[in-house]
């Protein structure tokens, strides 16, 4: 992967700098906001569905911004402007990275009611909770299992994980709680979606920028779960998601949402569908963006977010009685 990585980002400066008829970069605000607006233009996988979703124009955004450089502006006021440019494409994968700052778009989660208290959930958990690898899990007094997993960057294990299930095997249900998890290593997602199918399933598709063009993609390829050869989960599961579940999370409700007996409980995830990689600007900063598409089952951008089988949210007068209003609707339904 690594030397993928590598060679896609000397292709990116090569479409940047060895096109036939432009100029040499270098230094300058305008040569850096020449570069990063190319490269967006160039490997960036969501710039046409982005133009079409939120009623926006790279080529006017270009001008734009183009239009706040002068040739004596400090460092930290490039940043900002390249910032504010990058920011149009509500991208939280699109990250410019310097030794000032690292730019970043989280309006995927920050303009939206957060429907999580970590306290509140701890409490849920008590003390005596069990741990397998990055999991966390009991046996709630309705017998429903509880499980809460705020990371997939966590890494776990199929002896973990066979060893939870098999322990929470005589329950009358299961609620995955994944509120908060911004995402981590797909591996992982996997891992743990193989423990919910008893047969192969297909989850989604994926696609890869193979030129400059903006619908220069590869054919969608197909993505599927197999089962998991330990022990799997046979009965009801309630994933309980928010606006904070991104990238990698949002990989894992697109899957689990395929499952038999799972129901998608909560907000919309805060969505981020790609793969990203990371290519370099004259001026030495580091920029990353979204290059490797992904869709759902349906073929379905899921960019987004992803909407749950059954909306709910955090009410905030339980919250102060200590009760927590998404993991009680989730139990009701397990119950009923």
């Amino acid at each position: 992967m690594k030397d993928k990585l590598i060679f896609f980002v000397v292709l990116v400066l090569g479409f940047c700098s060895c096109q036939k008829g432009e100029t040499e970069y270098n230094e300058s605000p305008q040569s850096n906001l020449e570069a990063l607006w190319t490269i967006i233009d160039r490997q960036y996988c969501f710039l046409d569905y982005k133009e079409q979703e939120l009623g926006i124009s790279w080529a006017e955004i270009h001008d734009k911004y183009s239009a706040r450089l002068n040739p004596k502006m400090t460092r930290t006021q490039l940043f900002e402007v390249l910032c504010q440019m990058l920011a149009e494409l509500k991208d939280g994968h699109v990250n410019l990275s310097s030794s000032l700052d690292l730019g970043r778009n989280w309006s995927w989660k920050e303009d939206y009611p957060q429907n999580l208290d970590t306290e509140l959930r701890d409490a849920y958990l008590q003390t005596d909770y069990n741990i397998a690898s990055g999991i966390k899990y009991r046996i709630l007094s309705d017998n429903i299992a509880y499980v809460v997993y705020e990371s997939f960057q966590n890494a776990i294990g199929e002896g973990n994980l066979g060893d939870m299930f098999y322990s929470l095997r005589m329950c009358n249900g299961m609620i995955l709680d994944i509120r908060g998890n911004g995402g981590g290593e797909l591996t992982n997602v996997e891992k743990l979606a193989s423990h919910f199918t008893n047969q192969k399933v297909l989850v989604g598709y994926r696609s890869h920028k193979t030129g400059a063009g903006h619908t220069d993609f590869s054919p969608l390829e197909p993505e599927y779960i197999s089962p998991s050869t330990s022990v799997r989960w046979q009965k009801k599961c309630v994933v309980l998601t928010n606006r904070s579940c991104y990238s990698a999370a949002n990989t894992f409700v697109r899957d689990m949402k395929e499952m038999p007996l799972v129901t998608i409980m909560g907000d919309q995830t805060g969505g981020g569908s790609a793969l990203p990689f990371t290519s370099e600007l004259p001026i030495g900063w580091s920029v990353r963006f979204s290059a490797s598409p992904c869709f759902d089952a349906q073929k379905q951008q899921i960019e987004f977010g992803i909407a749950p089988d059954i909306p709910c949210s955090l009410d905030e007068e339980k919250v102060a009685q200590g009760i927590d209003s998404m993991i009680e609707a989730a139990r009701d339904f397990l119950s009923n």
